[in-house]
């Protein structure tokens, strides 16, 4: 259990997937294709849904992007978000092709007048708005009154469009303050968090390859998640989005925020190794992960931790010598040969039920 209860906020709907107000930890990721590219974008959208993806932003950058979202939004069945900058119109165009929401950038989109028609069309078909606040497009103003992006400008700037949002009426919006600087995308979201009760999307914008950029984006919204903060997630990496997804799944995972999901954990190996854990691990983690199914699964390689952590689990392999011995429920079962260790750990997933307490 996180040491912090979760910040009460309230909730927005995006697609029929809520966000905020105590609903799951929803995962985002964004498309990395041209979307004016209809079959690349849909292929992509619907990979990023299998692996687990909640949301899916588009970007909506031209005119041949305003034309295709309304053929992209009718065949896929995942809530579509226009990510706009810049043009005004194309956010108009999007909500007029059936997005789900529509992100905007206050430090680019122009005049209020230009907002205040955005914020008009998104309430009149009754669909929210992300405030998209970056460390990279800051106001001119804030940028010349701070000096340069800090955790203080990205506050101001979130906090001034809410206010203008709210004094039209609209209050169907979520906030996020991002930033490369993990320690000051954490510090901005604190900010935030404590003032309002708008729902947060976490993200380490422009996190690097997949490496560091996991290594980022776990330290930045892993950190504000176990403080209680945040209400839908999106890990950006120079990667494909599916990577992004399945980043996002493991932090919440690690933290025990997701919902539905197996988790696999094994152990890092050592010298008294006497079966191919890699190997094993591997093809488990292809098998399950898309099942939506609370279940902890572990695979252990030696006789020394192997059969009490597995059976701490919902279901365990302690593995030596060419076999491993099954764990259901913190109960040995049967002894399985390696090769068969696979199946028989899916198996047992499949058919798991949990102990009842008496």
């Amino acid at each position: 259990m996180l040491r912090y209860p979760r910040r009460k906020s309230r909730q927005v709907i995006v697609g029929g997937i809520p966000i905020g107000g105590g609903a799951p930890i929803s995962v985002q990721t964004m498309t990395k294709t041209k979307t004016a590219d209809i079959e690349a974008t849909v292929a992509q959208i619907k990979r990023c849904q299998e692996v687990g993806a909640d949301i899916v932003r588009v970007t909506v950058n031209d005119r041949e992007a305003a034309s295709a979202i309304s053929e992209i939004v009718r065949r896929v069945d995942i809530p579509i978000v226009a990510d706009i900058h810049f043009n005004h119109i194309y956010a108009l165009a999007s909500i007029e092709a059936g997005v789900a929401k529509v992100r905007i950038n206050p430090g680019n989109i122009g005049s209020k007048e230009r907002i205040k028609e955005v914020i008009e069309a998104a309430k009149k078909r009754k669909i929210p708005i992300r405030i998209g606040v970056n460390s990279g497009s800051l106001e001119k103003d804030l940028l010349e009154k701070f000096g340069y992006p800090t955790a203080e400008a990205l506050y101001e700037s979130a906090m001034r469009h809410i206010k203008y949002c709210t004094e039209l009426g609209f209050e169907d919006i979520v906030i996020s303050v991002k930033s490369t600087n993990v320690p000051l995308m954490i510090e901005a979201y604190r900010y935030i968090a404590e003032a309002t009760d708008f729902p947060l999307h976490l993200g380490v914008t422009e996190a690097g390859r997949e490496k560091v950029g996991t290594i980022k984006s776990a330290v930045g919204i892993g950190t504000l998640l176990a403080e209680g903060i945040g209400d839908t997630i999106r890990v950006s990496l120079t990667a494909e989005p599916e990577k992004e997804v399945e980043v996002g799944k493991e932090i919440l995972r690690t933290l025990g925020l997701a919902q539905r999901t197996v988790e696999l954990i094994s152990c890092p190996t050592c010298g008294r190794l006497d079966v191919d854990l890699f190997k094993i691990t591997e093809e488990l983690e292809k098998k399950l992960q898309n099942l939506r199914k609370p279940v902890k699964v572990a695979v252990l390689g030696c006789s020394v931790n192997g059969p009490g952590e597995a059976r701490e689990a919902d279901i365990g392999i302690a593995a030596g010598k060419g076999v491993g011995i099954l764990f259901v429920n913190g109960e040995i079962i049967r002894k399985v040969k390696e090769e068969e260790i696979v199946d028989a750990v899916y198996q047992a997933v499949m058919e798991f039920e949990p102990k009842r307490k008496h």
